[in-house]
């Protein structure tokens, strides 16, 4: 009897919307990241937080521009993360002009699409979402008060861009290595979420030290990068299968 497969064939019906694959990598999720996201934006959960590691800290953001989290995190992670997508990138090149291992191929361009489409929709939505970084607050030693993600903002109070988080992008939008081990080695995929989801955190987690956002601005970059990376698998997934699928055709036609 042949192996049962990982993931069900792609079809937005609602029996693929009640398999386990769905309830896991799209449902849950939901349940879980929505409310928390919520909670943390609506009802005061990232002041609260966010009050205890300005206390922790002597009232001031001494973390904002400590070594560690500054010249190491910041800047050496995002240079880390962009040169791991560079390498990606050199793959996907390389095996797409001589690999003959067309699961491998499509699964290293899925990567390089899903970083950036992760990144790049995370930058697009901070440059046309105006929220200010904790350090800009008066409760935080600032100069702005706090104005909600709906509510309506002055005009002459400017446009900061700190909302969704974007360095913590370049750590979450590499849970796209989970699904590419779906792909092409599903024994690897709880090692690539790790990767994904521990280099956000450390991302994420310098940037609140900082005071450069809350903790809901990564809650919602790791949901968008986790939903964006689900969605282009699935797609990849159809177009592999297809794949596969004509090459058998190809191979009778000539004979």
């Amino acid at each position: 009897m042949p192996a049962r497969p990982l993931v069900p064939a792609l079809a937005l019906t609602p029996s693929w919307l009640a398999s386990r694959f769905a309830l896991t990598h799209l449902l849950l999720p939901l349940a879980v990241g929505l409310p928390l996201f919520v909670l943390l934006m609506g009802f005061g959960g990232d002041q609260w937080l966010a009050d205890h590691l300005f206390r922790w800290e002597g009232g001031h953001w001494a973390l904002q521009d400590a070594w560690l989290t500054r010249a190491v995190v910041h800047k050496g992670g995002k240079w880390l993360s962009t040169a791991a997508a560079l390498v990606a990138m050199l793959l996907c090149f390389h095996h797409w002009r001589r690999c003959r291992d067309r699961t491998l191929r499509w699964a290293l361009l899925y990567v390089v699409v899903a970083m950036a489409l992760g990144t790049g929709v995370i930058s697009l939505l901070k440059a046309v979402v105006p929220m200010d970084c904790p350090w800009d607050l008066l409760r935080y030693g600032g100069h702005q008060p706090f104005i909600g993600l709906f509510n309506s903002r002055p005009h002459d109070m400017g446009a900061p861009a700190c909302f969704p988080a974007g360095h913590a992008s370049a750590g979450y939008a590499w849970v796209c290595l989970y699904f590419f081990a779906l792909l092409w080695r599903p024994a690897w995929r709880w090692a690539g979420l790790g990767i994904g989801l521990g280099s956000g955190l450390v991302f994420g987690i310098s940037q609140q030290l900082r005071g450069a956002h809350f903790l809901s601005h990564d809650v919602a970059t790791a949901l968008i990068c986790w939903l964006l990376s689900l969605g282009l698998f699935l797609l990849t997934q159809r177009l592999v299968s297809r794949s596969t699928l004509e090459r058998p055709s190809r191979q009778e036609a000539g004979a």
